[in-house]
């Protein structure tokens, strides 16, 4: 699954329709491709999540009780930052998913037929 964070803070009074219309405008992405789309507040003290599951879309938000998230993509990243599963969960927990090493994604595995 493609994780897509988007590099400018976004107005949280806009719901689905709002969110989608940045994927497509902003981010060049169709947001019924399935990937997982990560968004900011401009306080940084919350985040909003969309996501497309084939009937319709999901529309989630996490709002820190203290604190702030303390990384986000820089605006010369085109509109988007694309992050693996583990690093999405580190920026979940308000931590710096560029200083986390994680395995690849996929590794090819040596299978004697």
């Amino acid at each position: 699954m493609r994780v897509l964070v988007y590099s400018d803070h976004v107005d949280f009074r806009k719901g689905i329709n709002g969110l989608a219309r940045i994927c497509k405008a902003k981010m060049d992405v169709d947001p019924m491709s399935g990937a997982l789309f990560v968004f900011r507040n401009r306080s940084k003290s919350s985040l909003k999540v969309l996501i497309y599951d084939g009937q319709g879309f999901w529309l989630c938000q996490k709002r820190l009780s203290t604190g702030r998230f303390q990384w986000w993509p820089s605006d010369e990243n085109g509109g988007a930052c694309s992050l693996s599963a583990q690093e999405l969960h580190v920026l979940f927990s308000a931590g710096d998913p560029t200083t986390i090493s994680v395995p690849p994604d996929w590794k090819a595995l040596n299978v004697s037929t």
